[in-house]
């Protein structure tokens, strides 16, 4: 299905995402013309871009109601409107709560109220100040989802490829790294603040109330105490209850707004899953083949790349803990200053580290290590749609986005999350 979807792709793709499928078919060729095992090479590549597309998929489902509801596009107003001391802290909590549901779409709505603000300021210099900082903002609360979601790639892919790995032990520790890693944000915004020469711009009217939180908080509660619930009980991996779970979530929702007030029942329900099949998920195809080529030029790279590793006497397990915590954090983000996916990097490297065993760890370190260094990459990498969107918004380049706004942030969580990686380490050993 997966094949046919990307032939059937290709006339419509820009020459990046056909680079992507120029270089799968590429690694193909070489493993069918070096490896004897070469169609159990493939299987897995092909399997593992199955389920990108299919966990991808599912979560599509629920963005594109989340995108179009009014009761989440309140919520954004509210958080948007906030006043400038409580501006940074309500644009991080939202970024990052509606990056749970929305992914890249948080960006898009948040940002989008963040430009028609920012038109409204009649100073040049305000306007400027206060572009970057919410738009800073957005994306930070975005990267700090990445840490312990389990709806976001970042958790679904590295625990599924870590031995022994989970996200209901993993948690606990991503969402303290989470919670790191949006203070230092927060204190760099609270550091950088200018001083104004002139008289303090008249302060914009909030919009809403408080309540228009509730659909929101509800919605994440549903979603993730369902997931976590399920693990549990289940037994069954994140992913595999992801996939079935968000999408029943989405129908009902959907079906709530169907047949509630000013809905038309039956019909209405129909003509709204025919716009989500027809017309919603054929709009995510070039985001889609990126993820399904990463995905499956990761797997195919990092068996073909072992042999190699090994032939080099390359031995990881002799390297220091902490040593090794730290380039497993820092390849991610690195990797992601040559334009590579964290989900192709991740791929490559991830199956050449030893088992968490072999290490002498537990496997929930090898995971937050990670994890941290995918949160990173979003915040820095200019080949990344987060970077990208804020560039966008910001009227820069990415380039500038990763160094210039968010460099110092980077570097301080880089630190700080080492030592506390290495805390954890001399605890849990």
């Amino acid at each position: 299905m997966v094949l046919i979807y990307l032939i059937l792709s290709l006339p419509k793709l820009a020459w990046t995402r056909l680079a992507f499928v120029a270089i799968g078919v590429a690694l193909a060729i070489v493993a069918v013309a070096t490896r004897p095992d070469w169609v159990a090479i493939l299987s897995r590549g092909v399997v593992q871009a199955n389920f990108i597309c299919a966990f991808f998929v599912a979560l599509a489902t629920l963005r594109i109601p989340a995108a179009h509801s009014p009761a989440i596009h309140r919520c954004g107003r509210y958080l948007a409107s906030r006043p400038p001391g409580k501006r940074y802290l309500a644009l991080t909590t939202g970024g990052h709560l509606f990056a749970l549901i929305l992914n890249y779409g948080a960006i898009q709505l948040l940002g989008t109220m963040v430009e028609r603000m920012v038109a409204e300021e009649t100073d040049p210099d305000v306007a400027a100040i206060r572009n970057r900082r919410m738009l800073v903002a957005i994306q930070r609360g975005f990267c700090a989802s990445i840490f312990w979601s389990p709806l976001a790639f970042s958790m679904v892919i590295t625990t599924g490829i870590v031995p022994g790995a989970s996200w209901a032990a993993t948690v606990p520790l991503a969402i303290f790294h989470m919670v790191v890693f949006t203070a230092i944000g927060w204190a760099h915004d609270t550091l950088i603040k200018p001083k104004l020469t002139g008289p303090r711009p008249q302060t914009r009217a909030a919009e809403g109330a408080f309540a228009d939180l509730l659909p929101l908080v509800v919605l994440l509660l549903i979603i993730f105490g369902g997931v976590g619930l399920l693990e549990v009980l289940t037994g069954l991996r994140m992913a595999a209850i992801v996939m079935v779970f968000v999408p029943l979530v989405a129908l009902a929702w959907l079906a709530i707004e169907a047949f509630g007030h000013g809905g038309a029942g039956v019909s209405d329900l129909q003509g709204r899953l025919g716009n989500l099949v027809m017309r919603d998920l054929p709009a995510y195809r070039s985001e889609l083949v990126l993820l399904i080529m990463a995905g499956f030029i990761g797997a195919v790279g990092g068996i073909l790349a072992k042999p190699w590793i090994a032939a080099m006497g390359i031995d990881l397990s002799a390297v220091p803990i902490p040593l090794l915590l730290f380039a497993i954090m820092l390849f991610v983000p690195l990797a992601g200053q040559i334009g590579m996916n964290p989900i192709l990097s991740v791929a490559l490297f991830a199956p050449l580290l030893p088992a968490p065993e072999q290490l002498g760890i537990p496997a929930v370190l090898i995971v937050l290590a990670i994890v941290s260094g995918w949160a990173l990459t979003g915040l820095t990498s200019p080949f990344t749609a987060t970077t990208m969107l804020i560039a966008k918004m910001g009227h820069i380049t990415p380039v500038r986005v990763g160094t210039s706004w968010n460099g110092t942030v980077f570097l301080v969580s880089v630190v700080v999350l080492t030592l506390s990686l290495v805390t954890l380490w001399a605890v849990l050993i």
